[in-house]
């Protein structure tokens, strides 16, 4: 009985410590939106090349 007590109250201990954490929101916004920005430069600069890549790579895959 003792064991399972102990158990018990270091699993809410450690639940109530999980819950207080708050994390870093902006951050990962932050860390989000440069991404998008990111694929999104690339992708205009990039577009016709990785187009052809993909074609490229499609048509390999599927030949025999």
């Amino acid at each position: 009985m003792f064991i399972t007590t102990r158990m018990y109250s270091a699993l809410v201990a450690r639940l109530q410590t999980i819950t207080d954490e708050r994390g870093d929101v902006p951050g990962w916004v932050l860390v989000s939106v440069m991404t998008a920005g990111l694929v999104t430069a690339i992708w205009l600069v990039a577009d016709d090349q990785l187009t052809s890549v993909l074609n490229r790579s499609l048509s390999s895959i599927s030949a025999p």
